[in-house]
């Protein structure tokens, strides 16, 4: 007599429809979302990239024209002493001047002024990081009214009902056209013309 069977039998049921459906969607949901995560990752890359490119966009700009400052600075301080650098006069008949010289295309290249380096009155140094030393050109725009000796004779009604005597003073004014470098040597970097009108003495 065979000993009995003291383990209860178990069916085996074959997996549903639904269930065999169901297979690999774990996986599928975990490469979508790996998926998301690099793109997410991808786009704050970029945006860093974009970011620091603006930056040094930027510093760059800024580094221009603080060149471009400087130069108008030293033509100011050379006009008095050496007027060799002046190009010619705005005022004189047949004269053209245009609103930026240096796309004046009868420019001579002796009168684009480069910024000679060193600490001399009208000498300047431009840093080991700005694209090249800055350029000027000087130009006379003739004798005009001075405004810090005028009198205003003429032209207030108090000037006129009190008898106010006086003339009026001129003087010659320069215009001063600086960039902060030769566009043709600077490559991609940033070039800044600035501009500005002095008076002599």
């Amino acid at each position: 007599m065979s000993a009995p069977n003291i383990f209860p039998s178990y069916r085996t049921c074959p997996p549903s429809a639904g269930a065999r459906a169901q297979r690999g969607v774990a996986l599928v949901v975990a490469l979508i979302l790996l998926l998301l995560i690099t793109m997410v990752g991808l786009a704050a890359v970029h945006g860093t990239i974009m970011q620091q490119r603006m930056t040094a966009n930027q510093y760059d700009r800024e580094q221009a024209f603080q060149s471009a400052e400087a130069a108008v600075r030293a033509a100011s301080a050379l006009i008095p002493t050496q007027p060799s650098i002046i190009w010619h006069n705005c005022q004189a008949g047949g004269i053209t001047c245009l609103p930026n010289p240096f796309n004046d295309p009868t420019l001579p290249s002796g009168n684009i002024n480069t910024v000679a380096k060193g600490t001399a009155a009208g000498n300047y140094t431009a840093t080991v990081t700005a694209a090249s030393q800055p350029q000027f050109v000087v130009e006379n725009m003739g004798n005009w009214v001075d405004q810090t000796t005028n009198t205003g004779f003429g032209q207030t009604g108090n000037s006129r009902n009190y008898g106010v005597q006086g003339t009026s003073g001129t003087a010659v004014f320069y215009r001063i056209t600086a960039r902060s470098g030769d566009p043709a040597v600077v490559g991609d970097r940033a070039v800044v013309t600035i501009q500005a009108i002095v008076k002599q003495g």
